[in-house]
């Protein structure tokens, strides 16, 4: 421990800690604007200097350690101009058309050179340029990059994608990829690029033109649905309060906006777990005949680092589509049905708190319902957000409105689809019911839940026997994961992964926050969600249980499987006339009715 002075307050600190984390702990804010805490401490954008008594030169707050004694000082004049050139440094590569950014108004960039009163540049404008695919989920636009290497240094010391590259060097330097197109490279869209950037160099490919054309054509039915994760981050960008952030508000701003139907994906979320927990019980009664152990397949950004990464384990991923993916299908078929809309008449819209979900919707067997594509046009909150905004809404004037019927209802175990660890969590309280026809108690499993990013557990079913599980978060959790697998170091029988850091609460399409993670605190409102249901397993959605019983008959029958379900992995058709399976879903299934 050492003894500091900091703006005149002394203080007692840890001698590893920075200038600029003993200052934040006393309160005093130091800007800065490269920095991530254990992530991003290069000390590249030199806004964060400040004077060192007995220093002739500025130092960086970010990489300089305390030392016994050191006076330092955060806001002199020698430190205030210094920032001040620096910013101006910056903005002079930067295009500065602000009104015209997705940032605008939550730019870090932005904001720091409002707090240091920069009105003109005393350098020449000279912005990089580069190309990029605009067809790509997500956007670069170099001419707002400025170098701080947040993308870089996520990508690789997180996601361990190793995706984004430095070219050339100096003042010449620029960031991009090792190839013409994004889809040529490792990517798997997960976003986390794109929530870490300080500007609007990277932001997701803006699909609410399309949205507002839909909603102003009366010949198309406009049918929306929102992800679990959504509901605890969209009031985030709106200014509400916690008190305000009900999932009630959020469908009546959706149907004040002229939403048609406004669903659950909550509902999709219990349709997965009926198909996948059966899937799980099919494998473990044939454990002989299937690649062990059996991977979730809800995130997009995961199933693609499978295939591109470990293809030799794709035999065990699930079968089973995405809850978004599920919904298109059942919403252009059983709904269309129902309602005689002409589902070539439908625009489905995916509120998602994820940008890879907008490539996901393209994938081959994402056309199962009519031939179309199931689900239309994927937004993010944010998009949400700016959708909301650009309608200029009172929000005390708009009532809030149940979800539509009968795709709206849904459970406890639905909605923590958007935390890490949710998704196993529900599929094994319905497992249980599946394997024993009662249910165990809805927290019995919550060794899964939290936010570590590697978890493992082993549960015993009285029927069957223990049950080993694994779930992770974050594509670097999630490579060690697989090296381990492969090299025989662990063994699991059922394995959740999410390839962003917390799950979907911490997805790359959420709001963005400066200096900010916020997927644990998004989390833990899911987890208080599923504790206030009235209802906490996916087999006691009642209008689940009516869409097997009036349409796709059973979990892993014909019709199920043609819709809610992918053939490229599944090797063992023959399984699912597995009449003691069957047998056993059919008869818990009409005891869950009761």
């Amino acid at each position: 421990m050492v003894t500091v002075e900091i703006d005149g307050q002394w203080m007692t600190a840890d001698e590893e800690m920075t200038i600029l984390n003993a200052a934040k702990a006393a309160a005093i804010h130091i800007p800065s604007l490269c920095y991530l805490e254990g992530i991003n401490e290069i000390a590249a954008c030199r806004v964060c200097m400040v004077e060192v008594e007995g220093l002739d030169r500025l130092v960086p707050a970010c990489a300089t350690r305390l030392q016994e004694g050191m006076r330092v000082f955060t806001n002199t004049a020698r430190v205030q101009q210094a920032r001040r050139t620096n910013v101006e440094l910056l903005l002079s590569q930067h295009d500065c058309q602000c009104a015209l950014c997705l940032r605008n108004g939550n730019c870090e960039l932005q904001n720091l050179a409002g707090d240091l009163g920069i009105l003109s540049l005393p350098f020449k404008v000279e912005t990089r340029t580069g190309s990029w695919d605009p067809r790509a989920p997500f956007v670069k636009e170099t001419e707002k990059c400025i170098q701080c290497m947040r993308c870089v240094q996520v990508c690789d010391k997180v996601q361990a994608m190793n995706v984004w590259q430095v070219f050339g060097s100096g003042s010449r330097a620029t960031i991009g990829i090792p190839a013409a197109m994004l889809s040529e490279t490792d990517c798997t869209h997960c976003g986390q690029c794109v929530t870490h950037c300080p500007t609007g160099a990277l932001h997701e490919r803006d699909d609410t033109a399309a949205v507002r054309r839909a909603l102003a054509d009366p010949k198309t039915t406009t049918i929306v649905q929102i992800a679990p994760a959504v509901r605890v981050a969209w009031a985030e960008g709106m200014g509400l309060s916690e008190a305000e952030v009900t999932t009630e508000k959020m469908v009546g701003v959706l149907k004040h906006m002229g939403f048609d139907y406004v669903f659950d994906t909550n509902f999709a979320a219990d349709l997965t777990i009926m198909e996948e927990g059966a899937e799980l019980l099919e494998r473990l009664q044939h454990k002989d005949a299937h690649q062990w152990p059996m991977f979730t397949s809800c995130c997009p950004a995961w199933v693609q680092f499978l295939k591109k990464q470990y293809p030799s384990f794709k035999p065990a991923l699930s079968t089973v589509k995405s809850p978004q993916q599920m919904f298109g299908a059942i919403t252009k078929s059983y709904f269309s049905d129902r309602t005689g809309i002409d589902p070539h008449k439908m625009m489905v819209v995916s509120i998602m708190p994820c940008i890879a979900k907008k490539e996901e919707n393209k994938l081959e067997n994402m056309r199962s319902a009519c031939g179309d594509l199931d689900v239309d046009v994927i937004l993010t909150t944010r998009e949400l957000i700016r959708l909301m905004k650009a309608q200029h809404l009172n929000m005390n004037q708009i009532a809030s409105r149940p979800f539509d019927s009968p795709l709206g209802s849904s459970t406890g175990a639905g909605v923590i689809f958007g935390a890490t660890g949710g998704v196993m969590d529900a599929a094994l309280r319905s497992a249980y019911y599946l394997i024993e026809g009662k249910n165990v108690d809805a927290d019995a499993f919550d060794a899964v839940r939290g936010m570590e990013g590697w978890k493992e557990a082993t549960f015993t079913i009285p029927s069957f026997g223990d049950i080993r599980v694994a779930i992770v978060s974050g594509l670097g959790n999630t490579r060690a994961l697989m090296e381990s697998l492969s090299k025989g170091e662990a063994a699991y029988d059922f394995v959740e992964v999410m390839a962003c850091p917390g799950g979907c609460a911490g997805g790359g399409g959420q709001p963005i926050h400066e200096a900010k993670e916020c997927a644990e605190e998004r989390g833990e409102m899911l987890w208080r969600l599923d504790q206030q249901a009235a209802i906490r397993y996916s087999h006691e959605n009642e209008e689940v249980s009516a869409l097997y019983r009036d349409f796709l008959g059973k979990p892993l029958g014909a019709k199920a499987h043609a819709l809610l379900h992918t053939d490229e992995n599944w090797h063992h058709k023959a399984a699912y006339k597995s009449e003691e399976v069957v047998k056993t879903i059919a008869i818990n299934i009409a005891m869950s009715r009761k």
